[in-house]
């Protein structure tokens, strides 16, 4: 295996890089009798998109998704669906006087060290460009969830050190940031706005909510669904931590603290975020990406050539100051990915017959 499919009923495999012809998915087994256009996949891509906001990359692609297999009259056909997404708008002169340098921070050292080669036009497969095809594959996933009443909605909890102190669901839509706090989003524009001036870039973390998920997804041992959402989330260039439920706050608490408490009803907190023992409760699943700067900056940092010289980088061009906002949706397309997996994997396991 190299690396670039995901997910074992419920399969995608990306191709492409930043600055290729195009990048594109293919999905393979993805149920038949789904409703299922350009325009279902179209209005995910939207929000990847360039937004008005101080931290997107003045890069603008229009990311029109095109379908080439797997559906026929408008419904799949549960033969592979294959997506592509053409580049458009690709300048690859400002990579030209990089060429034979490393940023700091990205992938270019370990690419060369790796395969001996690297497209270095706005850093090839490891371009958070990549992720096109990830929210292309959610998309559809999205569709097999929604006939199940299953919802996943990302968002920004925290950008640039502002995090948001309320939660309303109602309100991502309505900014720029895709945060559910809309006073939090003032504060992170002008925040990011000082950094962009200063030649930097910035961190945040992006919050996931899985609601409607039925009691028993995820396998017991290696397959976990904790451990399988993290590795999904993981995957993405920039995530460098994930947090289930309460995360790390759970190695500060009592047991007593910790423990959701079980009545009749239900359960009275969620603190485990929806899984217990890798196996769903069917209580909210939480997830949380903590989401590194971007590596391309225009501050001058120290680093080496692939000739292992010493020199000094300022990388221009046009790069997002944060990988937040426009990641939210990725986080989201990886979480419905491992989610609509380990629901056609449950089908295996409690498979029932008709009775006659």
């Amino acid at each position: 295996m190299a690396g670039n499919t995901f997910g074992q009923i419920f399969r995608v495999t990306t191709w492409g890089e930043s600055h290729g012809k195009a990048l594109g998915v293919t999905i393979d087994g993805c149920p038949p009798g789904l409703p299922l256009g350009e325009s279902d996949i179209q209005q995910n891509l939207d929000i990847r998109k360039p937004q008005d906001a101080p931290s997107s990359t003045p890069r603008k692609e229009p990311d029109q998704v095109e379908i080439l297999s797997g559906t026929f009259e408008g419904m799949t056909t549960g033969t592979p669906i294959s997506l592509i997404i053409y580049n458009r708008d690709a300048d690859s002169k400002a990579y030209e006087g990089i060429k034979d340098v490393f940023r700091p921070g990205h992938g270019d050292f370990t690419y060369q060290k790796k395969y001996g080669i690297r497209d270095y036009r706005g850093g090839g497969r490891a371009s958070g460009r990549e992720t096109v095809a990830r929210v292309a594959a959610g998309a559809v996933a999205g569709k097999v969830l929604d006939r199940e009443g299953i919802g996943v909605k990302a968002y920004t909890l925290e950008l640039a050190g502002i995090r948001a102190k309320q939660v309303d669901l109602d309100v991502i839509d309505k900014n720029p940031f895709l945060v559910p706090d809309p006073d939090a989003a003032d504060r992170m524009r002008e925040r990011i706005e000082e950094i962009k001036k200063d030649g930097d870039s910035a961190g945040g973390v992006v919050e996931v909510i899985v609601q409607g998920c039925p009691v028993g997804l995820g396998e017991p041992v290696f397959d976990k669904l904790d451990a399988e959402l993290a590795k999904g989330v993981m995957s993405i260039g920039a995530v460098k931590a994930v947090e289930i439920g309460v995360g790390l706050a759970a190695a500060r608490m009592l047991g007593s603290e910790c423990n959701d408490e079980i009545t009749p009803e239900g359960f009275v907190t969620n603190r485990s975020g929806g899984i217990l023992a890798g196996i769903s409760n069917g209580d909210d699943i939480v997830v949380r990406a903590a989401v590194k700067p971007i590596s391309s900056i225009e501050k001058e940092q120290r680093t080496i050539d692939i000739n292992m010289k010493p020199t000094t980088i300022s990388v221009k061009g046009r790069h997002d100051v944060s990988a937040v906002p426009r990641i939210v949706p990725v986080c989201e397309a990886m979480v419905r990915l491992v989610i609509v997996d380990h629901l056609l994997r449950q089908r295996t396991v409690r498979f029932q017959t008709t009775a006659r």
